[in-house]
């Protein structure tokens, strides 16, 4: 009897040992701690970039036909004056309508001519009256024909000249050859880019800004011997880079200064005259930028949620930012990169 109890408990403690496994294995984990820190009210309302020297007036090159490159005159970094000659296009089909239209012209000409001469005997026949007048009308018409086609083969012929004209490719300023993206033998189309003339004349500071930061009116570039220059905005893009997300602005130079080169990187300061106060700063490992925009961790009734930022500067302690916070808000300072909408966390203080 014995041993019959004990076959029949051997499963029961066989299926309550499973259990007792599967029961373990479900246990929550444990909730991580998380630091936080406050958000720091940031002390000044200067903006540092970088950015380059660019030309006033940057002129794009590109022929008006489609061809092939005969000659390249011109390389990136030459300087050009005015009517200097920069690419040629190979002018042998342009030629060949030129010829046409000559010709065109000869026949129109000869019909015009043999027109004529045909109204004029059939006016004298009128006059002896072995014609009526209504014939007339007829050789009125068709000399007013001839007349309409030599003028049309003659627009024909001016075109092509003009376009002659256009196979050939001159500077109409002067100033500096920038990114010449074409070589002799190459095939190009009408209105393809093939370098861009930066003309002489005034500079200008090209930056590009956060999204979502208004543009400072006045700034100053900084030049070796603490020496600077006055900057002034001149125009922002009328909308973001698609990819980066930032504002092209352009700021012009309120004096010159020829040791400014073209393509050249500077330091701007950009002064914030006003809305300065909601201007915050984050430690740096406290950004978190995963392909959703930058933003920031709070900790919300235990749970870690993201706030949206708009960067404004970076350096290699901190992040100058512009967002809904305050400086009695508090942010996760590090491990960002692991943190989920919604995860439970526990908080703790710096």
């Amino acid at each position: 009897m014995l041993k019959k109890v004990c076959v029949l408990l051997l499963p029961l403690l066989l299926l309550s040992g499973c259990f007792k496994e599967d029961y373990t294995s479900l246990e929550s984990k444990p909730i991580p701690w998380v630091l936080t820190r406050e958000v720091v009210q940031d002390e000044r309302a200067d903006v540092r970039l970088s950015g380059s020297v660019k030309a006033r007036y940057e002129s794009p090159i590109a022929f008006q036909l489609n061809g092939r490159v005969l000659t390249k005159h011109v390389v990136a970094g030459q300087k050009v004056n005015a009517n200097d000659p920069l690419f040629t296009l190979d002018p042998r089909d342009v030629d060949e309508v030129e010829r046409s239209a000559m010709a065109q012209l000869a026949v129109a000409d000869a019909a015009l001519a043999t027109a004529r001469n045909e109204l004029k005997r059939q006016q004298q026949l009128l006059e002896q009256n072995y014609i009526s007048r209504q014939a007339l009308e007829r050789f009125e018409l068709a000399e007013r024909e001839a007349l309409s086609q030599r003028e049309s083969a003659r627009a024909v012929l001016a075109q092509a000249r003009n376009t002659r004209t256009y196979t050939e490719l001159s500077a109409e300023h002067a100033g500096v050859m920038i990114n010449v993206e074409v070589e002799a033998g190459q095939v190009v189309a009408a209105g393809q880019v093939l370098a861009t003339l930066a003309q002489e004349g005034d500079k200008e500071i090209e930056v590009y800004l956060p999204d979502g930061q208004s543009p400072p009116q006045v700034g100053q570039i900084d030049l070796r011997g603490e020496r600077s220059i006055q900057v002034e905005l001149r125009e922002i893009a009328g909308a973001a880079d698609s990819s980066s997300r930032s504002w092209r602005a352009r700021y012009r130079l309120l004096e010159s200064n020829e040791s400014l080169l073209l393509g050249s990187v500077v330091q701007v300061t950009l002064f914030k005259s006003d809305n300065a106060e909601d201007v915050l700063r984050v430690p740096l490992a406290a950004l978190d930028e995963r392909g959703l925009g930058a933003q920031v961790w709070q900790v919300i009734e235990g749970q870690a949620q993201p706030v949206s930022v708009d960067v404004l500067e970076l350096t290699t302690e901190y992040a100058r930012i512009r967002a809904d916070l305050n400086t009695q808000s508090r942010v996760i300072a590090l491990g960002t990169h692991l943190l989920t909408p919604g995860m439970q966390v526990r908080e703790r203080a710096l």
